[in-house]
């Protein structure tokens, strides 16, 4: 049967039933618009927390961990060779803190194609003097354009800029929750005393807030000759250099194979954010999971209108059938129905989702912890709009397949001798 009269009479039933086919359309329209405001709400929340988190976190970090000596006293007794020793009196007094040979290591690095940057590091425990009470935090030594370019560490200066750290010599940068403690403002001087007791002024020139509390009330950040300095170390005595890849799925597998091929100890992204990553894909799967639980109510709001449309148009049906439409042209006529309704409601549904989710991006959101952030997190992905589209017009399909098939086993001598 042609095509066009197919569609021309899923159109008539469609608008003789208009009230209905409404219903169902924005039903369908709900469904998508809350689908594609909630995922583009989570992932816009998961893309802020990751932030905070993860990008401030290297790929792989390179260190020396303080372990116990492996050679013991007992391991070397041949009466208790081969047997489960757990006897350790030779403590890791004598661990090397800083990486040897680090610049032949960063060279090595640097020259790996899976590298897009790395940025070395110093880690000094030490003490805020704030008069004859001492609060105790950690310095960490950074080079500030290698940290700004990998980490992303000037975007969460709350005052000052970062740069001055390398500019003003003797310089540091407070964590917003030390600053609030030492009351200090920029331009006054700090007194800082290390582990080993070595005192330095340092000029605050800025401060600092990632937004996790815990670590802005300990840490504040100092040039990489500011650090040295204060801990009485050469100027080629480093801690730490973190490493960032092109692909972040590499990171175990590199970690690994640096572990080896340097003699140093290493950490991977996923290993030391194991729980992070975890809380952020629950978050994810919750929002999908809803998603399409609005999208099969929609369905079932389809399907019960499309039966009742059935029911009502026997008549018509059985006309159909009487004056040359197959069982066939007759399903094709509902599924032209069911699919037309998730069409125009999908379209829709993308409009109000995308409107919905403007006005969620401008709704005011403050908190101290996050001096950056000023509205509600939003992600615009196309992705969503494209899964939200193809979900509505399945879900609609499905919902017409049965009353359709219903539609085309209709005999209509039955229908007519009823009549």
């Amino acid at each position: 049967m042609n095509l066009k009269l197919i569609a021309e009479i899923a159109k008539a039933l469609l608008l003789a039933r208009w009230r209905q086919s409404l219903v169902a359309a924005v039903g369908v329209t709900f469904s998508i618009a809350m689908f594609i405001a909630l995922l583009g709400f989570m992932n816009g929340l998961n893309g802020l927390l990751d932030g905070l988190m993860l990008n401030r976190t290297p790929h792989v970090r390179l260190y020396n961990d303080i372990q116990p000596n492996p050679n013991q006293p007992v391991n070397q007794s041949e009466a208790y060779k081969g047997g489960h020793n757990f006897i350790q009196s030779i403590k890791s007094s004598g661990g090397r803190v800083s990486l040897y040979n680090n610049a032949a290591i960063m060279q090595a690095v640097k020259a790996d194609p899976r590298v897009l940057g790395l940025a070395p590091k110093i880690s000094a425990p030490v003490l805020y003097n704030a008069g004859t009470i001492d609060i105790t935090g950690t310095v960490s030594g950074i080079e500030v354009a290698a940290e700004s370019r990998l980490f992303a560490f000037a975007d969460y200066m709350s005052a000052g800029k970062a740069i001055d750290l390398k500019n003003v010599s003797n310089s540091i940068i407070l964590g917003q929750g030390v600053a609030n403690k030492l009351l200090a403002e920029i331009g006054d001087v700090v007194q800082v005393t290390t582990s080993k007791g070595e005192q330095l002024p340092l000029k605050v020139v800025g401060f600092y807030q990632s937004g996790m509390k815990a670590q802005d009330d300990v840490q504040s950040y100092a040039s990489i000759a500011t650090a040295q300095k204060l801990l009485g170390e050469a100027n080629n005595y480093i801690t730490d250099i973190q490493v960032k890849l092109y692909d972040l799925t590499q990171a175990p597998a590199v970690a690994k194979e640096y572990a080896q091929r340097f003699q140093v100890d290493a950490v991977d992204i996923q290993t030391a954010n194991a729980d992070f990553e975890t809380g952020s894909s629950v978050r994810s799967l919750i929002s999908y999971v809803v998603g399409v639980v609005l999208l099969i109510v929609a369905g079932f709001g389809i399907y019960n209108i499309l039966n009742m449309m059935i029911y009502e148009k026997m008549d018509t049906i059985a006309i159909l059938k009487a004056t040359g439409f197959s069982g066939s042209d007759v399903r094709k006529v509902f599924l032209g129905i069911a699919i037309t309704i998730g069409i125009l409601g999908g379209l829709a549904g993308l409009i109000f989702g995308f409107l919905v989710s403007l006005l969620i991006d401008q709704v005011p959101f403050t908190t101290a912890s996050l001096p950056t952030v000023t509205t509600y997190p939003i992600d615009y992905n196309p992705i969503y709009y494209a899964i939200g589209l193809l979900f509505s017009l399945i879900t609609t399909y499905l919902a017409g397949v049965f009353p359709a098939r219903k539609a085309s086993r209709v005999d209509p001598v039955v229908i007519i001798r009823g009549k």
